[in-house]
């Protein structure tokens, strides 16, 4: 197994201990010693999303294994992530919210397969690049808001809550106008694909056409 891919894996190895360190038998619990835990590990995590996919492109290691397993990592990370908070912190973290983030998740998972099998591929668009910054700072602080209403700094009185509660709101719009992005990109490839179809089948024809009256 190559850097890239061990990387990889050990995204996915550190998902179950994320969840260990949110639930009730993390042994260090008070004195925001979870919160603090968990909010490094995930960011931790984050960074080996893009760590592995930019060391496979610089090395030539990009591999099929890789190519299943970064995006499959992604998803279950996001997942984990949101599912978990749901009951870490509701106050924060609604349901609907979860399943809106989740839910484009799957829809722009259908999408890529669709496209890989009609030959082509939609790149990501800068959306969908602040959807996965949004996304970090939205899970770090609603972490963090379990914890902590307000920090105080000095005179300076920083709402982690309120933070919190914008930042996952705001993840929520922008995987909703990163999906609409996305799908429209698709649709135009998709149609742009049926359109050179139908153009080379009716190039054929004629060929074929000419062909028989020349004989």
């Amino acid at each position: 197994m190559n850097l890239p891919n061990s990387i990889t894996m050990t995204r996915i190895v550190m998902i179950p201990l994320f969840l260990w360190i949110l639930s009730p038998h993390f042994p260090w619990q008070g004195h925001g010693a979870q919160e603090i835990a968990a909010s490094i590990l995930f960011v931790l995590a984050s960074i080996t999303d893009g760590l592995d996919g930019y060391l496979a492109r610089r090395r030539g290691q990009i591999t099929t294994m890789g190519m299943l397993l970064d995006p499959l990592a992604d998803k279950i990370m996001v997942t984990a992530a949101f599912v978990a908070l749901v009951a870490y912190n509701p106050e924060v973290v609604k349901v609907w919210i979860v399943v809106v983030i989740i839910g484009r998740e799957f829809l722009i998972s259908g999408l890529r397969s669709i496209a890989a099998s009609e030959g082509f591929t939609v790149t990501a668009s800068e959306l969908g690049k602040l959807k996965t910054v949004v996304q970090i700072v939205s899970v770090v602080s609603a972490i963090l808001a379990h914890r902590w209403d307000q920090w105080q700094i000095g005179l300076i009185a920083i709402p982690v809550k309120w933070y919190a509660i914008a930042a996952i709101y705001f993840a929520a719009l922008v995987a909703i106008i990163s999906a609409v992005d996305y799908f429209i990109g698709f649709w135009r490839k998709i149609d742009h694909a049926s359109k050179d179809g139908r153009v080379r089948r009716k190039a054929a024809v004629l060929s074929r056409g000419k062909s028989v009256r020349i004989s």
